[in-house]
């Protein structure tokens, strides 16, 4: 399986950009991936979830959660109930 290394693309990113990376990633670690993507990707912002493993977008959801909607501006997520009126045609 070959390889590819994408170093060299992370210093072409020129849109707002959002690095999440557990301090607890024992497969990819946050001192080898996470910062130093984060210090590639100019203008990044960086949040670094507290015991976070690989995965956490999975057991840490309502941190990532509220990362990603800090990030995009705040946005408000709420859930209405929704009404569904079934038009039966005669």
């Amino acid at each position: 399986m070959a390889k590819e290394d994408f170093r060299r693309d992370l210093k072409r990113i020129d849109m707002p950009t959002l690095v999440i990376h557990g301090d607890a990633d024992r497969i990819l670690p946050f001192a080898a991936t996470g910062k130093r993507t984060h210090e590639a990707v100019r203008g990044s912002r960086l949040v670094v979830v507290e015991d976070g493993p690989h995965g956490l977008n999975w057991t840490h959801a309502d941190k990532v959660n509220s990362a990603l909607l800090t990030f995009i501006g705040g946005v408000k997520i709420t859930t209405q109930k929704a009404e569904h009126k079934s038009k039966r045609s005669r």
